[in-house]
């Protein structure tokens, strides 16, 4: 848990960094007006934790999941977001997959390098072991006709 109350607040440019993005351009907050945003904000944000946590023992669980966070939003009385968090959770699950099969197919190009370049080495093997025995051969060949 935290050590001091302050331990439990938002970090102050995320804060500031949400402000800025939510009101028009030009217009400006006061220090006193983002603390207390931050503290509002970091006060939700606990509150809906322990929704969410409590939905979590119920299932006896003591990792928190999506399920539990949506269920909390609603007994918290907070419908309208839910669907914003189903999206928004849709469109990180997406990003995530892509992730996940970009590095499965870095993983997979990387194995089937030592095969091909295995597969090269063969061949050069095999071209050289070719050439060796038309050479051989071309010799047979001068020895017969001399």
């Amino acid at each position: 848990m935290a050590e001091r109350p302050e331990d439990l607040n938002l970090p102050n440019a995320v804060i500031t960094r949400i402000i800025k993005e939510a009101l028009p351009e030009g217009v400006n907050i006061s220090k006193e007006a983002r603390s207390a945003i931050s503290r509002a904000a970091s006060v939700f944000v606990l509150y809906a934790t322990s929704c969410a946590n409590n939905f979590a023992l119920k299932g006896k669980r003591k990792t928190l999941n999506a399920g539990d966070v949506l269920a909390a939003m609603e007994e918290m009385e907070f419908q309208r977001f839910v669907t914003p968090l189903k999206e928004s959770l849709e469109v990180y699950r997406r990003g995530q997959k892509g992730k996940k099969d970009a590095t499965e197919q870095k993983r997979k190009d990387k194995e089937k390098k030592p095969e091909s370049e295995e597969q090269d080495k063969s061949r050069e093997e095999e071209e050289e072991e070719r050439m060796e025995e038309e050479e051989q051969h071309e010799e047979e060949e001068e020895e017969v006709e001399n």
